[in-house]
């Protein structure tokens, strides 16, 4: 069962969420693949579970995989390619402590059931190091690969976030698109903390209200930091209107990290290039902002990866929550 503590502080909900998310601190996450790769090429993840290892040594708090059920060509991204949930089992049995978290599940692609199913399982299987990160989808290709409709998967996002959370309930009444529940069979496992933490990305074809009051948490997106200041004040005001608890915000960042360490930033694609200078600046303004969590994307990451692991975590990770 949830646990409250004071409207101040974030929900008690596993080691994950209350580990990675902490009010007032910015954790540093990594997306994987942990490897540079170009536009519309596939990530070769030779060394994957080395350097996924390698990041929970050298203290990064979370792994972020996606969900990308076909290469789209024209996205250009091919994500990690391995289905999210079989990885994320194997990433539970080669990892001890590190959250792992999806970003994000397409919930209008699968069925709910066995999203909570294999959720639930991935928690316990990690003791308690799950964060599910979940979306409506951005890639209209794939829709008519699994007979879906692209223009309604904002209902279906809803039905399925609702069907999930009444699984996480012993012998569940639900009714909704998706299916029944009459109370008289019950989803195994549990969650560890009775129910998994959901984090919804961006909008998620739904309304802001609904984004603050129902998700533990939320994931958006690299803005100038006056526009990002915007966003997380409106997202936390909807909260307190709302009367619920304080919750996070986390996005995402693509980085070039450059052996000079005070290299001026030059955009890239969400992101920047820069030296270690910068990026500890920039860090430190989204944590003054109310961003608890960053996941850095190296895919256009110029120097060797496991030297810029290395170097992250001796000049950056000391200055923040870990």
């Amino acid at each position: 069962m949830l646990k409250r503590t004071n409207p101040g502080e974030f929900p008690v909900i596993n080691q994950a969420y209350n580990t990675v998310f902490e009010p007032n601190k910015l954790s540093i996450g990594l997306v994987l693949p942990i490897e540079a790769y170009p536009v519309g090429a596939e990530p070769a993840m030779e060394t994957h579970l080395e350097t996924a290892k390698l990041a929970e040594e050298l203290g990064f708090s979370a792994l972020w995989l996606r969900d990308v059920p076909f290469n789209v060509p024209s996205f250009g991204d091919a994500g990690q390619m391995f289905d999210p949930f079989v990885y994320l089992g194997t990433l539970a049995a080669v990892t001890t402590n590190i959250a792992l978290g999806t970003a994000s599940i397409i919930l209008p692609l699968r069925h709910p059931a066995h999203v909570a199913k294999a959720a639930a399982t991935a928690d316990v299987l990690s003791r308690g190091r799950l964060l599910l990160g979940v979306a409506s989808g951005d890639r209209p290709e794939e829709y008519p690969a699994l007979q879906k409709s692209f223009i309604d998967r904002g209902e279906r996002f809803r039905d399925s976030f609702d069907y999930i959370r009444a699984v996480a309930n012993s012998y569940p009444h639900y009714e909704g698109t998706q299916g029944v529940l009459a109370g008289n069979i019950d989803m195994l496992p549990k969650p560890v903390g009775g129910q998994v933490p959901i984090l919804i990305t961006g909008g998620s074809q739904q309304s802001p209200d609904w984004v603050a009051q129902n998700g533990d948490g939320w994931m958006t997106y690299p803005r100038d930091t006056s526009s990002q200041a915007r966003v997380i004040k409106e997202y936390r005001s909807r909260i307190a209107d709302a009367g619920t608890q304080n919750k996070p915000v986390m996005q995402s960042l693509y980085v070039d990290l450059q052996d000079d360490a005070e290299a001026p930033p030059r955009p890239i694609h969400l992101g920047f290039q820069s030296g270690v200078g910068f990026l500890r600046e920039y860090l430190t303004q989204l944590q003054e902002l109310g961003i608890n969590h960053v996941a850095l994307n190296l895919r256009f990451n110029q120097a060797n990866i496991q030297t810029t692991l290395q170097r992250l975590a001796n000049e950056l990770l000391p200055t923040f929550k870990h």
